[in-house]
């Protein structure tokens, strides 16, 4: 099953309507999360009729109201995912917020799927795929350009691609194989 990951798109509509574009017709995912910072932004492609899973930034008003999951865990064939804005605690949690850090050391995850730093990633720590599909703003002060990730599970094995928004290309990845 393919899922498409996007994070901190910050008002950057036209750059999450041609990530989930992309996502959509070129990956053919069915699912797209969403992971922080101006989650509201979904609404410009929710008449995509795509599955959307969102989670508030931890600034976002959103993130304080306890009727709004701050983290949400889904299994998608038989791979237990983890999304959130950050991927450790944080000043701003709730008090019922679980640990992503914990949720993996404890492996209660097969996969974290975070925003919060802009800064795109793939990397396997402890047996846990770790993913950060990095940002949607046209410029950031980090030096990354807008980048978007295709999540790939089934119950084997969870890979992961990191996508340059604007030419299209595969510039990393990343997977692991469940024994």
């Amino acid at each position: 099953m393919l899922i498409g990951l996007v994070s901190d798109s910050h008002g950057e509509l036209e750059n999450l309507k041609d990530a989930a574009w992309k996502l959509a017709y070129n990956w053919h995912v069915k699912v797209i999360a969403h992971l922080g910072d101006e989650c509201e932004d979904v609404d410009a492609i929710r008449d995509m009729r795509l599955e959307i899973i969102e989670v508030p930034g931890v600034y976002c008003q959103e993130y304080q109201d306890p009727a709004i999951t701050n983290r949400v865990l889904k299994e998608f064939e038989g791979q237990r995912v983890l999304f959130t804005h950050t991927a450790e605690p944080h000043k701003n949690d709730l008090p019922d917020d679980p640990d992503p850090r914990q949720l993996a050391l404890d492996r209660k995850v097969d996969v974290v799927a975070f925003g919060h730093t802009h800064i795109p990633e793939a990397k396997v720590e402890n047996g846990v795929l770790w993913v950060n599909p990095g940002h949607l703003k046209n410029s950031d002060k980090k030096g990354h350009p807008p980048s978007f990730a295709v999540l790939d599970v089934d119950k084997d094995n969870a890979r992961v691609l990191l996508i340059d928004l604007k030419s299209g290309d595969i510039f990393d990845s990343c997977d692991i194989e469940n024994a």
